[in-house]
């Protein structure tokens, strides 16, 4: 098995890509039903923090996620989380549009990241956990963004995930093979998967649910999955 990418490795591919991420069209084409996460993401954020004030988007890439989000909540403070400083700049430039709130940016790996305790109502992340390696990585990840979280505020997820059943994981990788070959060729089928055969370490749905309720986190809820990426969240009790 081939080593995977360490966290520079993962902040200098970024830097080089900032305008193609800005764009669904062909930053995300490889995330099945992306809009569709980001929607249900937004919506689930405002109806289990309807009176939110602070936003954390870890991994926050060009900030597309928190510019849906920002739609319900056009006066909330974001903190914006990324390795990638040309990321961050983009991201401030437009989420700094969609608010009146406070636009902060965070340039650090969420495991080194300083962030205060108990002051966010909404934290999301989208496509970034995936980049976390060992179990143990993990829980300590779950366990920092829970503990970020105020008493009553939700944590949302969009991203890809993996399999328990090894059968099951085979067919929804073929699956999901079929369906890059058929948006962009062969070629672009075996790039994604090279890509994320040395970058990313994604854990099953189920893996994620247990470790969340584990951590404390309560009102877990499943609100998509298609294929081998899901959308799901909870909340930290009041």
């Amino acid at each position: 098995m081939q080593s995977k990418s360490t966290v520079e490795e993962i902040k200098e591919r970024f830097d080089k890509d900032v305008e193609r991420f800005s764009n669904l069209e062909t930053g995300q084409q490889a995330t099945i039903d992306a809009p569709l996460c980001m929607e249900l993401i937004a919506n689930a954020a405002l109806a289990t923090s309807p009176k939110a004030e602070n936003l954390l988007d870890i991994g926050c890439g060009a900030g597309n996620l928190s510019l849906k989000v920002l739609q319900h909540f056009p006066q909330m403070n974001s903190d914006l989380l990324d390795l990638s400083q040309p990321m961050l700049t983009k991201a401030k430039d437009r989420v700094s549009w969609a608010t009146t709130g406070k636009v902060n940016t965070i340039q650090a790996d969420l495991r080194d990241a300083k962030l205060e305790e108990g002051k966010y109502d909404i934290i999301i992340a989208a496509a970034v956990l995936h980049h976390l390696r060992d179990e143990q990585d993990w829980e300590n990840a779950f366990t920092k963004i829970f503990k970020r979280l105020a008493p009553g505020g939700s944590l949302w997820i969009s991203d890809l995930v993996k399999h328990d059943n090894p059968e099951i994981q085979k067919m929804m990788w073929n699956w999901y093979g079929s369906y890059l070959e058929k948006l962009n060729g062969v070629e672009y089928r075996e790039n994604v998967f090279d890509y994320i055969e040395k970058e990313d370490s994604p854990r099953s749905l189920l893996f994620q649910v247990n470790l969340m309720e584990k951590v404390g986190f309560t009102g877990i809820e499943i609100l998509h999955k298609h294929c081998c990426f899901a959308a799901f969240g909870g909340s930290k009790p009041k």
